[in-house]
């Protein structure tokens, strides 16, 4: 929630809303068309989310027991809401029913038809405060308004929203458009509220700590106000604040350029930071951004276009920021993105749709407690890709996430040559399953990784959305990982941590390779030949197996030889059979019957 230390972070968007028209009207129809396109022949590309993630100018996330909801633009004010932070549902009814909106706002913004904007809610006192925007296209004769209700649960006999009315509002000539609410608790506990949008600048008003309404007269230019003389008399284009503060400073996110165009969308976020709520706010180079100062954190990259609207969810030690984007493989569709937000080593925040930085990693099923195996231990393209038992160090239980800086993944394995996770076929469809196989950049070798309220995460294709999974949620080691329509059931979730020093298979695994080789496999009656090259006549190896628990089963040394012999007197089963020597390590899988 948004007015705790440390907490709450967002841009509201638009000012003139859907500034894609200059701010010159037909708004509620564009973002209609924003929404709905897509809903309609949707690209096989990824789905950055899970379930529908329809999009426009969100709150900060805020919870209710077991929920997650945010607001949005639209009739009566749209709301939706998750149970992981992964998959997001259209909740059953907007906060105002068609038609039944207060009726003050009708003498304050003549004309208005009930498409509200920008909504904002945060939790104090016991209850929800939900501030919402009331303006038309083109026009700076705008209302923030407040409601308040203690549940945001529409099931419960409690719910029911009660509008509390004005905050604060602007006329035709007033020093800023009263759009765009943001509300956060200074050190002291006093209660703030930004607000404003792209005509005259960014604005700062005190709040009530108990009605959460406005409190006194006063009133701080924080962005925009451009003119020398401290009077805004130019369009300054900054819109959407959000303060949070971090430490000793409070800081300021803006959105600048235009929005609500689609994939034509220049939307773009900065920031400024200042030791005071009421400014000035400065951006990395001293500039402020009422003098047109401000930092990019966040813009225009790959299919995310416009980024904008940020806000700010911590729990259980991550930073969950969200914004709105225009997909454009999906002819501009407004969408949800819920990224990460961090800090550098001069207290300076960036954004980042990377949950996972570039490294070496094991990735463990949440239900079966199996990992993310190169099944065979060769590495070689067509290898599936199961689940086995943990075997600390081993190579092929350990994968190279790449990040693209928007979330995707290349996923590669730390055995044989490095080949990628792989879709069969490229295959987006149900049971699509996972193998090795050479990196060309298609969509079924690229991944997004989204991190659940938990903190495990989720992995779906870039083609068409669909989560990788354990089949049928089975526990046995061997299993092929495969593709599913997302449940949100823990067999689709996974563990995902650094991986530890390989066992000697990383260094010295492709001159292994070439000097190893079993048979048969599997083997009867326990019995096998290991075929070393020449270079191992006179060298001692070690051989040793494991089961699938992990747990050493069989040891023995050898002199050397070219052709080792081996009986295990082990029962029929899958066991993990290495061999090591001064040379190197080999390790590959060995079924015994």
């Amino acid at each position: 929630m948004k007015n705790t230390l440390t907490t709450t972070l967002r841009p509201d968007l638009h000012v003139g809303r859907f500034a894609g028209f200059a701010h010159s009207g037909g708004r509620p129809l564009r973002l209609l068309l924003l929404l709905l396109i897509g809903l309609l022949g949707l690209s096989p590309d990824a789905w950055a989310l899970q379930g529908n993630d329809n999009c426009h100018d969100p709150s900060s996330i805020v919870k209710d027991g077991s929920k997650y909801w945010i607001f949005t633009t639209g009739t009566g004010i749209y709301g939706m809401y998750s149970t992981d932070l992964v998959k997001w549902e259209s909740g059953p009814r907007p906060v105002f029913a068609a038609g039944a909106y207060p009726s003050w706002i009708k003498t304050k913004v003549p004309g208005f038809t009930g498409d509200f904007w920008a909504p904002e809610c945060v939790f104090r006192n016991g209850k929800f405060y939900l501030y919402y925007s009331v303006s038309t296209f083109g026009s700076s004769v705008s209302t923030i308004g407040l409601a308040t209700n203690v549940t945001l649960d529409p099931t419960s006999p409690s719910y029911q929203w009660v509008d509390q009315g004005e905050v604060v509002s602007s006329g035709a000539g007033s020093a800023c458009n009263a759009i765009d609410p943001a509300v956060v608790t200074d050190a002291s506990g006093g209660l703030w509220m930004s607000y404003g949008s792209f005509f005259k600048g960014i604005g700062l008003i005190r709040l009530d700590g108990s009605t959460g309404k406005r409190s006194g007269t006063s009133f701080t230019w924080l962005a925009g106000n451009v003119a020398a003389d401290g009077v805004s008399r130019s369009n300054s284009g900054s819109e959407a604040p959000y303060i949070v503060r971090n430490g000793s400073y409070y800081y300021l996110f803006i959105n600048k350029g235009a929005c609500c165009n689609g994939s034509s969308s220049t939307y773009y976020i900065q920031v400024g930071r200042s030791t005071s709520i009421t400014g000035p706010y400065v951006d990395k180079n001293g500039v402020d951004l009422n003098r047109n100062g401000g930092t990019t954190l966040l813009a225009t990259q790959g299919k995310y276009v416009g980024p904008g609207h940020v806000g700010l969810y911590q729990e259980n030690g991550a930073n969950y920021f969200t914004h709105h984007y225009y997909d454009s493989n999906q002819n501009g569709r407004a969408r949800l993105s819920v990224g990460n937000m961090g800090w550098d080593g001069a207290n300076w925040p960036f954004l980042t749709r990377d949950w996972l930085a570039a490294g070496r990693y094991t990735l463990r099923n949440q239900s079966s407690n199996l990992v993310w195996d190169a099944w065979g231990c060769t590495g070689a393209s067509g290898q599936a890709i199961a689940q086995g038992s943990y075997s600390a160090g081993l190579a092929c239980q350990q994968w190279n996430l790449t990040p693209d800086n928007n979330g995707e993944y290349k996923i590669t394995s730390a055995v044989g040559a490095g080949l990628a996770a792989d879709v069969v076929n490229n295959n987006p469809g149900n049971g699509a399953k996972l193998q090795l196989y050479a990196y060309s950049g298609i969509a079924g070798q690229r991944f997004k990784i989204e991190r659940t309220n938990a903190g495990s995460y989720v992995v779906s294709s870039v083609n068409g959305g669909r989560v990788v999974e354990v089949p049928g949620c089975s526990a046995t080691a061997g299993v092929q990982l495969a593709l599913y329509d997302y449940l949100a059931n823990n067999c689709q979730k996974w563990g995902i941590v650094p991986a530890p020093a390989a066992r000697g298979v990383l260094a010295a695994q492709t001159t292994a390779l070439r000097n190893v080789s079993v048979f048969p496999n599997p083997a009867e009656q326990g019995r096998f030949v290991l075929d070393l090259s020449e270079e191992f006549r006179n060298t001692p190896v070690t051989i040793t197996l494991t089961d699938t628990q992990g747990r050493t089963v069989y040891s023995r040394g050898s002199a050397g030889g070219v052709a080792i012999p081996v009986e295990t007197g082990l029962r029929t089963g899958l066991y993990l059979l290495s061999v090591s020597s001064t040379q190197g390590s080999y390790s590959q899988k060995i079924v015994l019957q």
